[in-house]
Parts: C-alpha cells; sequence; structure tokens
C-alpha cells in the first residue's frame, strides 16, 4: 500500500485542532478586572465628591488582604475622609506640602498622601469584589484626571502594583493605575454639598408653596365678588319690576 508523506492521522489532528480551538480561546479571554475609582454621582472641579475605589479578587486561591492607595503629588487634596468598613481598618498618611493650600479662607501645609486599608478578617474573598469609599475634596480645576497608584496586597504575600499610567493614542497598560474623571465646575460656584440640595429643595418648595396659597386665595376672593355681584344683580332686576309694575 502507497503511503502519502504528509498525512495526519485522525488523533494528531483532533491535538492540533485542540491546540488551536486553545490558541482562539486564550486570545478571546478579556483582560482581568483591575482596580478603579468611580464617583458617586458627579466629582466637578472645584468640589466635592464621594469616590469608590473598586478592588476585585482575581485569584482562585488567595484573598485580598490589603489595599494601598496614593495620591497624586502635583494635585495635593487637603481633605480625605474614609468610611467605615466592617472587617478593615483604614490608616490615613499625611505629608508636609511643597507649596501650601488655601482651604476655605485657612491655609494649609499638609495633605493626604496615602490611605491603606488592612484586612481584620478574611478580606476579599476569592469570587468578590469590595469597595473602599473616600470622601475627597477640593477637587482641583486646572486638570480633567486624577490618577492614583494602587497596590493589592493578596493573603499569599503576592503584590499586584496597579501604577501604570494610560497614555493618551496607546493600548491600556498591563496594571492600569486608577484614573478619576472630573467633570466641568458647577456655575456659580465651587461643587455642591448635600446642605446646598437640601437648601435648593427647600426653597423651591417654599415657593411652590407660596404660588399654590397665592392662587387659592384668589380664587376665592374671585368667587365671592362674583356672588356679590350676581346677588346685587337680582336684587336690581326685583326692584325694577316693581317699578314697572301698573298702579291698581
Amino acid at each position: 500500500m502507497k503511503v502519502i508523506k504528509g498525512s495526519l492521522k485522525p488523533s494528531r489532528l483532533a491535538v492540533t485542532g485542540a491546540a488551536a480551538a486553545s490558541a482562539v480561546l486564550f486570545l478571546s479571554v478579556p483582560a482581568f478586572a483591575h482596580v478603579t475609582v468611580q464617583p458617586e454621582g458627579a466629582a466637578a472641579k472645584g468640589g466635592y465628591a464621594v469616590v469608590d475605589f473598586k478592588v476585585p479578587n482575581e485569584r482562585d486561591n488567595a484573598s485580598t488582604t490589603r489595599l494601598e492607595v496614593s495620591f497624586p503629588a502635583d494635585h495635593p487634596l487637603a481633605s480625605v475622609m474614609p468610611q467605615p468598613l466592617d472587617g478593615w481598618k483604614v490608616q490615613v498618611t499625611k505629608s508636609k506640602l511643597d507649596k501650601p493650600l488655601t482651604l476655605h479662607g485657612k491655609q494649609i501645609d499638609e495633605a493626604v498622601t496615602k490611605v491603606t486599608w488592612t484586612a481584620t478578617g478574611k478580606g476579599i474573598e476569592p469570587g468578590y469584589f469590595q469597595k473602599f469609599p473616600l470622601s475627597v475634596g477640593r477637587l482641583p480645576e486646572n486638570t480633567d484626571q486624577l490618577v492614583f497608584k494602587a497596590l493589592q496586597t493578596y493573603s499569599d504575600n503576592e503584590v499586584v502594583r496597579w501604577i501604570e499610567p494610560q497614555k493618551e493614542g496607546q493600548e491600556e497598560p498591563e496594571n492600569p493605575a486608577p484614573a478619576l474623571q472630573l467633570t466641568a465646575a458647577a456655575s456659580g460656584h465651587h461643587g455642591s454639598t448635600a446642605e446646598d440640595t437640601s437648601a435648593r429643595s427647600a426653597a423651591k418648595e417654599t415657593t411652590a408653596e407660596t404660588s399654590t396659597d397665592f392662587s387659592d386665595t384668589t380664587a376665592r376672593v374671585l368667587g365671592i365678588v362674583g356672588i356679590v355681584v350676581g346677588a346685587a344683580g337680582v336684587a336690581y332686576g326685583v326692584l325694577a319690576g316693581r317699578r314697572r309694575a301698573p298702579q291698581a
């Protein structure tokens, strides 16, 4: 029997096909999730905002036990307040500024440079994520984003450094740094607070109630005037009819 060189046995074809399929699957797998930062609402320039650092666990056999976030030195933030989280201890680190800031009419010579969360329990287990909220401000007005650096530590002592900035026109780096996008400053004032929002809402409600009360009062007055005019007209008609009646 003549053997054709270059032919493949069925088993070899199966192996080759499986390898090709694996390669396609590998190429189609999306990039792993990474540490990101997003505002709760808007992060307006010159204002204050609550931001969440979202940390997913990318490991199957280890938990995330520590998150360290470094703040940009070129745009220091004088006010940084963490929200308490069950199962986590938080530490806020401040440093002296080369150039003091002016905040609410007061000069500030130090700013927060780092916030560190350390798990007191199991941390972020495989298959879960955790949000780490911060109240920050006042946000700078001379930039469109704030770029942070985050170090994620696992229970097996592995450290993932999310510190690579995204460069315009280039692909996303392997370990991108979390970046907070800033929106345009609100007209007439720098940002807004919950108290401002409540005050504006109360003012609108008061205006609406005043307008409604005025409308109701006007309607009542017009109604009474109409009744009086109508009664006067009836009385006049009766009197006029009596005057015109023939004398007996």
